[in-house]
């Protein structure tokens, strides 16, 4: 089922983020609209050996601005950063559960990942060490709902949680889902999005071995190109947006300011390849047709696209595709950036951060840029190349495609009285 029909609107009312651009949601934006990378070569992962030694880290967050440090020791960073990004988010949104509401407020944090450092460091000290040395928490801090749990527990939610996985789609389907908790009447208000903290030896490896990842390790900030013609892959980075979705009889009673408000969402799978995107994007052209008749919007309402845009050479090219099939002759007048090359992919935490990027893009009237976009895919089309672009955006449309044939589309809309 859909959007489409229901009765229950919904709104944002506040959001929180974490990325190697910044560790809140201004702080990001504003580096964004100055076209700053947060690529650099890493220095919390020892790279000796790999192919790949850059990434985007996320830079002087300190877990004890948002929890004790009896609760941080025992977190996955991931995990932390989805703590941060929710307190930020609730704060922003000005929420705070009330007693008699408890039941009605719900929590759906995803991540690609998961807890992937914290449970290679429990392999390593069971090997070295032995079983003694493993903490009884380790299960539960290693699991994917660790993040979750915490934000529920802190929160003091008594409505549905749920930690979901589904690769780069994550943060999107996260979003799309809490709001379809609220539209079918579930939850009054959900605090939604996604996490990640992915960088180590392990998983640099294996994606580096995939042949997924640049290799411009000695032009870091060069290294995430969406939609140009030396794109080599992406580049591995961490963090976390989360958003308050709220009914909006709720939001207004409360009287708080709406930032946006959800429109649509699609999401399908291409059952095809494990990484690779369907030879015509199948998948992804339905998604976004999902998406838009759930909005009740045609391609030409379309006013920007944020762009899933990772910089791989068959994803790049795949997804043009969809858009052109999708906007046709709209999409050579639409916006279409891919805020990647700033802040590398954060897997998980993607969707989520660039649904934000979308509320912000309504906001201010100006649509980031894509950097290092020297020589476009497309020539015919908008890539927003290095330079942000003022524009008005009324509909902004969000794609997120990840590793498994997963396919997710969001439509947000500025709010309208």
């Amino acid at each position: 089922m859909g959007f489409s029909g229901a009765p229950r609107r919904i709104v944002i009312t506040g959001w929180g983020a974490v990325t190697p651009l910044g560790l809140t949601v201004e702080d990001t934006w504003s580096a964004m609209l100055h076209g700053e990378s947060g690529i650099a070569e890493l220095t919390t992962v020892d790279t000796k050996g790999l192919p790949v030694r850059i990434g985007g880290e996320v830079r002087g967050f300190n877990p004890e601005d948002y929890m004790p440090r009896t609760v941080s020791r025992r977190l996955d960073t991931f995990a932390q950063y989805a703590v941060g990004a929710a307190q930020q988010a609730v704060e922003h949104a000005k929420f705070t559960i009330g007693p008699d509401e408890a039941d009605r407020v719900a929590v759906l944090i995803g991540s690609g990942y998961g807890a992937a450092s914290h449970l290679q460091h429990v392999a390593y000290a069971e090997r070295d060490r032995g079983p003694r040395a493993i903490s009884p928490f380790s299960q539960v801090t290693g699991a994917i709902d660790s993040a979750v749990g915490e934000v529920t527990m802190r929160l003091g939610a008594h409505g549905p949680s749920r930690a979901q996985s589904t690769a780069c789609a994550t943060g999107t389907d996260s979003i799309g889902e809490a709001a379809r908790w609220i539209r079918y009447g579930i939850a009054d208000v959900v605090v939604a999005g996604g996490t990640e903290s992915c960088l180590n030896r392990t998983d640099l490896a294996g994606s580096a071995n995939a042949r997924a990842l640049s290799t411009r390790n000695d032009e870091p900030t060069l290294a995430s190109r969406p939609f140009d013609a030396a794109r080599d892959g992406f580049v591995m980075s961490s963090g976390a947006g989360v958003l308050v979705l709220e009914e909006l009889e709720h939001a207004l009673h409360r009287g708080v300011p709406i930032l946006a408000e959800v429109r649509g969402y699609g999401s399908t799978s291409d059952a095809y390849h494990l990484t690779a995107p369907h030879p015509e994007a199948v998948g992804a052209r339905k998604a976004m047709r999902l998406a838009f008749a759930d909005a009740g919007i045609s391609p030409s309402d379309v006013d920007y696209v944020n762009a899933h845009g990772t910089s791989t050479p068959i994803g790049d090219e795949r997804e043009v595709y969809a858009i052109r099939e999708v906007l046709g002759s709209h999409a050579l007048s639409v916006p279409v950036s891919s805020t990647k090359s700033m802040t590398g992919h954060m897997l998980g935490a993607g969707g989520a951060v660039e649904a934000i990027v979308c509320g912000l893009a309504m906001r201010d009237s100006v649509v980031p840029p894509t950097i290092n976009l020297d020589h476009p895919l497309d020539a015919e089309m908008n890539f927003v190349p290095n330079i942000a672009q003022e524009h008005p955006v009324r509909v902004a449309v969000s794609n997120s495609f990840g590793f498994g044939g997963h396919n997710a589309v969001l439509v947000l809309s500025a709010w309208e009285h």
